[in-house]
């Protein structure tokens, strides 16, 4: 007898991509049934270079998109990423691309999760841009007149240097319009986003800079933050509005910049109730001058202080290359007067990895090295 269609679109799902598209070959069936778990999440990936300055592999997904218009409402998940070779200079434009990828985003109204890097895409020089392309961000050109109104996961970005064309307010419209967003990261985008107060309801998770954070999370249920940039650019002004959240701010994500100690004095002032909290170090503020490189870490016990429910310190994303690490025993200490300083702790990985656990007795124990 044979399967079910659903019976054996469960069975494919546990197939990679390229077993799929080989059996997309065997039969008219399987080619239905695998066509729409390939086109349910599509992820792509361009390198630009000179020698192959055109993201092929996009615009063949394009193509072929328009060509399976039944395989639409399939696709849930779209990622797209551009990256260049460092070295390259494109004398192109690369608004033809970004326009061939709009068309075909405007018909996934059943999308749940985009992303969308677009690499060197908005590094062109005005001049370079076609006479009737209006100074818009790359991003902008492909997200325009899109409304996708089950989407819940979206992260937006493209390579950036000082002086580039920053965003406007077509970002806005098309967050304003997602209203069933949850998670929401925009690495490049530097400035206040200017949405109305009952855009984003369902907003829990962000990543992106500081001063878009300033004005994003007030009102909003956020309750995860990951901040991109330099410590510096969290600022006096900037900082309070981030508390303002509708909901208690859980976790706080610092990995992707060197954090000084009075960035994290700051923070333990203005998120008291933080659960979870990842740190990048400052070496030359922390470890630098310590002979196992571990010892000066006792200073964030005053930090650490002045948090009521944090559970989980996580100092990997500290780079320790060129110090020396610490054994066992300086990191039991450690964590013993961390407690002493902060009694709901419960999990801590320090900067070389290793990880530290409280158990049920109270004791604390190495659970991976």
């Amino acid at each position: 007898m044979a399967l079910p269609n659903e019976t054996l679109s469960a069975i494919l799902l546990y197939f990679p991509p390229p077993t799929l598209s080989t059996l997309t070959c065997v039969s008219q069936r399987f080619r239905a049934v695998a066509e729409r778990l390939l086109y349910s999440s599509i992820q792509l990936s361009d390198t630009l270079s000179e020698s192959s300055p055109f993201p092929f592999k996009t615009l063949r997904w394009c193509e072929s998109m328009r060509q399976r218009g039944h395989l639409i409402e399939t696709t849930k998940k779209l990622q797209i990423r551009w990256q260049a070779d460092l070295r390259c200079k494109f004398s192109h434009s690369f608004v033809p691309f970004c326009t061939q990828i709009s068309k075909v985003l405007r018909l996934l109204v059943f999308l749940e999760s985009l992303e969308l890097f677009l690499g060197p895409a908005n590094l062109a020089r005005s001049h370079d841009r076609p006479f009737d392309a209006e100074p818009i961000h790359a991003i902008e050109r492909v997200i325009r007149g899109t409304h996708l109104p089950l989407l819940r996961y979206c992260s937006l970005g493209a390579d950036w240097t000082k002086g580039v064309q920053p965003y406007t307010a077509v970002l806005s419209s098309f967050l304003a319009s997602s209203s069933a967003l949850r998670y929401l990261k925009l690495p490049d985008h530097l400035a206040s986003l200017g949405l109305p107060p009952h855009a984003l309801p369902f907003l829990s998770s962000f990543r992106g800079s500081a001063d878009t954070a300033a004005n994003l999370l007030p009102r909003r249920p956020v309750q995860a933050l990951a901040l991109v940039g330099h410590d510096s650019d969290v600022t006096r002004e900037n900082l309070p509005p981030m508390t303002r959240t509708s909901v208690p701010l859980r976790c706080l994500d610092l990995s992707a910049m060197s954090v000084r100690p009075l960035l994290l004095r700051n923070v333990s002032t203005h998120f008291p109730t933080l659960e979870r909290l990842r740190v990048k170090l400052a070496l030359r503020h922390t470890l630098h001058y310590s002979f196992s490189g571990i010892r000066l870490l006792v200073g964030l016990s005053p930090v650490l202080s002045a948090f009521q429910r944090l559970e989980l310190l996580d100092l990997s994303p500290t780079d320790v290359d060129g110090v020396g690490r610490a054994d066992a025993k300086e990191e039991f200490a450690l964590v013993c007067q961390w407690e002493r300083a902060c009694p709901s702790l419960r999990h801590v990985i320090f900067p070389a990895e290793t990880e530290w656990v409280r158990q049920g007795d109270g004791s604390w124990a190495i659970i991976s090295a």
